[in-house]
């Protein structure tokens, strides 16, 4: 833990949030990270000087620790409040360009991000590739004052809504796999790319597919070095597994839980919730412990790797625990409690995949292991 962040603080910081989101307007909603994009209230977050919270002054930052920053991205998620529009730019567009970018790519995004005027979606999946980010096919080649890329991204979320894209392109042989990939960040209203939505389940509109067609990308938007994007994508995802969505996504369905039981006791379903609360007691530890060694400077991909495979398994549990509780309870008669148990049932079968397919992290957790947990 950095020294000039004490748990007084942390406690005091948790309660200015806490205040925030009870004069807030919004309806709570499992998943609100990635459904509930509203820049409205982005815009109030920002204002609070919570965007970019670990990052420098001089970038418009509040030069705080990744412990503060949980401390107000775990209020944020128990709330389901809408933080879709920063939450990406904020949880790892942000720090890779702060550890990789150019001074010129600092000045222009941070200070944005920090006001909550960017909206960023990745650009990594693809459907020959699947979660095989060294499969990757989108090609960019170098062009008069930069890049020309071509190629289809699939599950980008949020990509009509955004304002840039994060975008992994191979600029080297393809049969290289993991040498010759490179980052880009693209300014979502170029020339040559076309958005096709994907609905979900129940129809509403999150994913969508990407087709860039020799997109052109100035040489400064180029994120890091050439041909060493796998190296700093790998880094990057601990940004992405490691954060408390991957358990709280469906914590406003676990507090109403909690809830429908006080009002009308049943024995199996509380100790079935009692475990659960166990098991996120768990989770939580493990992702303060991710935060303490973002701020010791590692980026800590095997501790990433375990919180996103136990966070996935968690919040599937909470579901299937939560359709017991309800039909004991009678609390599904509730709308507001049966819209909680719809956006986690909806969400919670992406979680094996999205952020890294599970099995895909099982295998790293191994090799992990293999190697004394030195792998990072």
């Amino acid at each position: 833990m950095r020294s000039d962040v004490r748990d007084d603080d942390l406690a005091a910081l948790r309660r200015d949030v806490r205040a925030f989101l009870s004069s807030a307007v919004f309806t709570p909603r499992c998943d609100s990270w990635m459904r509930g994009l509203d820049r409205t209230f982005t815009a109030s977050v920002a204002a609070q000087g919570w965007i970019g919270m670990t990052w420098p002054r001089q970038y418009g930052g509040g030069g705080r620790s990744n412990l503060a920053r949980l401390a107000v991205t775990e209020e944020l998620l128990r709330a389901g409040a809408p933080v879709a529009a920063h939450w990406t730019a904020d949880r790892q567009i942000g720090p890779v360009i702060l550890r990789h970018g150019t001074e010129r790519l600092r000045q222009e995004f941070l200070p944005a991000i920090c006001r909550g005027e960017v909206v960023v979606c990745l650009g990594l999946s693809e459907t020959e590739a699947g979660s095989d980010l060294a499969a990757v096919r989108t090609r960019a080649v170098p062009v008069p004052g930069g890049w020309s890329i071509t190629g289809a991204k699939i599950w980008t979320t949020t990509a009509h809504l955004a304002t840039h894209a994060y975008v992994l392109a191979r600029t080297g042989p393809a049969d290289a796999r993991h040498e010759g990939l490179t980052e880009f960040l693209v300014d979502i209203d170029t020339p040559g790319i076309t958005i096709r939505p994907i609905l979900d389940l129940v129809g509403e509109h999150h994913f969508n597919e990407v087709f860039l067609a020799d997109v052109f990308v100035p040489e400064g938007r180029v994120l890091g070095t050439v041909g060493e994007g796998w190296k700093q994508v790998t880094e990057q995802l601990a940004f992405e597994r490691g954060g408390p969505e991957r358990y709280l996504s469906t914590y406003p369905l676990l507090a109403a839980l909690v809830g429908a039981v006080r009002r009308r006791p049943d024995r199996a379903a509380t100790e079935q919730l009692g475990a659960l609360t166990g098991r996120l007691a768990g989770l939580r530890a493990l992702s303060t412990t991710l935060a303490a060694a973002i701020d010791a400077g590692r980026a800590p991909t095997r501790e990433a790797a375990a919180l996103k495979v136990l966070g996935t398994q968690f919040e599937k549990d909470v579901v299937e625990v939560g359709r017991y509780v309800l039909d004991v309870t009678g609390a599904l008669e509730d709308p507001a409690i049966a819209a909680l148990l719809s956006d986690a049932v909806t969400a919670v079968p992406a979680g094996s995949i999205r952020g890294g397919a599970t099995d895909v992290l099982r295998t790293v957790l191994g090799r992990a292991e293999r190697t004394g947990g030195t792998r990072r």
